[in-house]
């Protein structure tokens, strides 16, 4: 299908709304599918740090050298 101008392409013979809505929706979905795995890699190693920092934080050292760590959130009873 040719079109005689640049803006009768645009307007694909009065499709072009549904078109190009067509187009820009499934843009925003696939950005949306690549970038929540991104997202979510960054949260995840986030909290692997911050879990990691507060690990070491809490550990005491003993005296003959060996690492006790104190226990946090015990259940209670």
């Amino acid at each position: 299908m040719q079109f005689d101008s640049f803006s009768d392409a645009i307007a694909m013979g009065g499709h072009g709304p549904y078109v190009w809505s067509a187009y820009a929706i499934t843009l925003v979905v696939v950005m949306i599918i690549l970038a929540r795995p991104i997202m979510a890699t960054r949260q995840l190693q986030g909290e692997i740090r911050r879990a990691s920092a507060r690990q070491s934080s809490q550990s005491v050292s003993t005296e003959n050298g060996h690492q006790a760590r104190e226990v946090v959130d015990a259940p209670q009873t």
